[in-house]
């Protein structure tokens, strides 16, 4: 029965399933803007950095992407941040450029194409498909690291949100356990970085939460990893919405 499934092995599917996507890691600007999609509301043309609207960025992989839901673009978990904060009546846009078999490789080659639009919040989703492939755990750091500090340095007054990850035992513990603490201890040298220590708590190996496939979320599971990623982007907004907003890239 699926109930008596390994989470190890559950975690190890969303993995692999993820990896196998098209790893599209630099495309041509022209193809990555049709692949970023906006979260519930609709624009043709980028808002200016002096629009007013807080800017978030969702840069992931296919968690972030909503693979195997019937409408990604409004079930997906970014998709559900966008409803939060419409239901609150704040002016946040949130970008979606979550894409299947994105490395934090692949996010580093696209986040200076990213930044040309201004950027409030990074929510930061990747590392996934660096642990299927057995990357060298330091090399994921140096990549996410390098990802937040091109984004502080385009926009100091920035935050960011980064979204932990965890995987199966299957390359030995010692992997395991140095792949788990790449993420508290980037956020652990920064002012302006806050952590969600895992984006799949709470819905990994809940069979209700999973679609058919035993691996990714369902629409209900997309809304329990809205939820992981709200309670701490939450008290970032709201600590942005009480400052001046300054969006203005440094020169």
């Amino acid at each position: 029965m699926r109930a008596s499934r390994l989470y190890p092995l559950l975690i190890f599917a969303v993995l692999l399933l993820a990896g196998c996507g098209q790893d599209r890691s630099n495309p041509a600007p022209a193809e990555r803007a049709g692949s970023d999609t906006v979260s519930q509301r609709s624009s043709d043309a980028a808002p200016s950095p002096s629009s007013g609207t807080t800017q978030v960025l969702v840069l992931g992989n296919s968690i972030a992407a909503g693979l195997g839901l019937p409408d990604p673009g409004r079930q997906s978990f970014p998709a559900r941040l966008q409803q939060k904060v419409d239901s609150l009546g704040w002016d946040v846009r949130v970008r979606n450029a979550g894409e299947s078999g994105m490395t934090s490789a692949g996010g580093l080659q696209r986040i200076d194409w990213l930044l040309q639009q201004p950027v409030d919040v990074l929510v930061l989703e990747l590392g996934g498909n660096d642990g299927l492939r057995g990357v060298d755990p330091e090399a994921t750091k140096k990549n996410l690291t390098a990802i937040i500090d091109t984004t502080l340095s385009r926009y100091p007054e920035a935050s960011v949100v980064l979204a932990g990850m965890q995987i199966p035992p299957n390359l030995g513990p010692q992997y395991t356990r140095q792949f788990r603490e790449i993420y508290p201890s980037i956020a652990s040298q920064y002012d302006r970085v806050s952590l969600v220590p895992f984006v799949l708590e709470g819905v990994g190996g809940v069979d209700s939460l999973m679609q058919d496939d035993g691996i990714h979320p369902t629409m209900e599971g997309q809304r329990y990893v809205a939820a992981n990623v709200w309670d701490v982007l939450r008290p970032v907004l709201e600590s942005r919405r009480a400052q001046p907003r300054d969006v203005q890239p440094a020169s």
